[in-house]
């Protein structure tokens, strides 16, 4: 008998708040709202923390951030520590496909070690000319750019191959089109990557993606674009620094929440790109054999208030521990399964390297009960910023600094029909009943200091990272730049 294959699909920075299946407004997830109808939703599914880096290194290998501690640049996985390497040990062949530096190898971090294959930043063929990157469609920047390198030939022709690339890749050979994908690189190739490696594996193979599409800034194409408005297609276009704009004050948060009308889009284009790689698996006669999870790695905020610091704003996904931030989908579809099953209880994606082992060894897996903790209680933690963004800060913010730092602590449980939420920030506590994805209130009672105390005083550390080695090069830096980490 043949074993399962495993694919995780992270749309990253997708909420939970902006799902149909979980209760939006607009037809943001058509395919995944119909896919949903044959697999488990779990629809209290949180994410371990607020960003990619602590976030993908909880997925890859079971370990909270509290456990791990990789929530910061300068820090590395050890090898062998993911599930990608367990599953490599029982002779599945692994793969990571993506444009998030984070995981694809370009910031050190060590998530992409224990893979096979790995498809991450597309350099242009002459490296030392201007590269392209995060100007698409910008002709009159790239030109100056081109003109300021003194190389204006070269950087011409990274351009033109870059554009070709894009727009026609069945012109280029294929040894260009792999080089020629600078810049932010479209989803469209990473799912091209995975498709044609998939379809060459002759045995079990087990493969991550990270969709980046959803990732601000929030740019949807233009047949996804359904709600986008003049308005907030000017605001995405005027932010330079984008987090810190908002967080400073230099911007008004009413700006901010005008931008969801374009993360929606990103959200269908997101849905557009799991439908494509579910029915190609499914027309080659390979779905019914695959534990498909897909979920999103944390939220997006745009605005709302921080639940034990209510003088921070929730924007994007720089600092805080709002619901917009933690509570994310996760839909799983267990290799054979039909019917549509329904679960209710807090659910962690740090359960995801035991799922796919399980899986992967053939055991039997009850649906519904996999990625709920034993215990019922559902951990997450973030951290404070960065030395770069930090740097940021002490630039575009003033009055109280301490509000952007220290460990928030967080403990899910399940009381009757509702979600309770325990908070933990330096001496403040609170709980938070979560009533569905858009309701929420403090409420009293509960004890939330005890019960974050409690939960939290038993992990230790799991001993998995390393110091990083040279840190992060330039191009890299201009990457996170683009996306908001710098």
């Amino acid at each position: 008998m043949s074993r399962s294959n495993v694919l995780l699909v992270v749309m990253d920075s997708v909420r939970a708040r902006n799902v149909g299946h979980l209760g939006h407004e607009r037809d943001t997830t058509p395919f995944l709202d119909a896919f949903a109808d044959g697999a488990t939703v779990h629809r209290e599914a949180r994410a371990p923390g607020r960003w990619s880096l602590p976030a993908h290194a909880s997925l890859f290998t079971g370990h909270h951030v509290a456990e791990h501690r990789l929530f910061d640049e300068g820090r590395q996985l050890r090898p062998g520590n993911t599930v990608w390497a367990d599953l490599s040990g029982r002779g599945y062949e692994t793969g990571v496909f993506s444009y998030n530096g984070y995981i694809n190898g370009a910031t050190e971090s060590g998530l992409e070690r224990d893979f096979d294959t790995v498809e991450g930043y597309r350099d242009p063929p002459f490296p030392e000319a201007a590269n392209p990157q995060g100007i698409r469609g910008q002709h009159r920047e790239f030109l100056r750019r081109c003109v300021e390198s003194g190389r204006p030939v070269r950087s011409a022709l990274n351009g033109l191959l870059m554009k070709l690339a894009w727009d026609h890749p069945e012109r280029v050979p294929e040894r260009l089109r792999r080089k020629t994908m600078a810049g932010e690189t479209p989803d469209e190739v990473y799912i091209e990557e995975f498709l044609d490696w998939q379809q060459e594996r002759e045995g079990p193979w087990a493969a991550c993606l990270n969709l980046m599409i959803t990732h601000n800034p929030f740019e949807p194409a233009p047949e996804h674009d359904r709600w986008g408005t003049d308005r907030a297609h000017e605001i995405q276009d005027s932010l330079a620094f984008g987090n810190w704009e908002f967080l400073g004050g230099q911007k008004p948060l009413d700006d901010l929440a005008a931008l969801e009308v374009l993360y929606n889009g990103t959200i269908r284009e997101a849905d557009a790109h799991v439908r494509r790689i579910v029915e190609t698996l499914r027309e080659r006669n390979d779905l019914e054999d695959t534990l498909v999870v897909v979920t999103g790695d944390h939220g997006e905020g745009f605005g709302g208030p921080d639940p034990v610091r209510p003088d921070l704003p929730t924007v994007q996904h720089v600092v805080g521990s709002h619901e917009h931030l933690l509570h994310v989908p996760l839909v799983v579809k267990y290799p054979g399964q039909t019917d549509r099953v329904d679960v209710d209880d807090p659910s962690s994606l740090t359960a995801f390297p035991r799922v796919a082992r399980a899986v992967a060894d053939g055991e039997d897996v009850v649906p519904g009960e996999t990625f709920v903790p034993d215990d019922g209680r559902v951990l997450a933690s973030t951290h404070g910023l960065n030395e770069v963004n930090w740097e940021r800060m002490l630039e575009f913010c003033d009055g109280d600094t301490d509000r952007f730092d220290g460990e928030t602590r967080v403990v899910y449980e399940r009381d009757g029909d509702r979600t309770l939420k325990h908070l933990g920030w330096r001496d403040r506590a609170v709980t938070v009943v979560v009533e569905d994805p858009r309701t929420r209130r403090i409420v009293e009672g509960h004890g939330p200091a005890t019960v974050v105390a409690d939960a939290f005083d038993d992990l230790t550390d799991a001993s998995v990272i390393d110091a990083a080695g040279e840190g992060i090069d330039p191009e890299t830096e201009r990457r996170l730049e683009a996306l908001g980490y710098r």
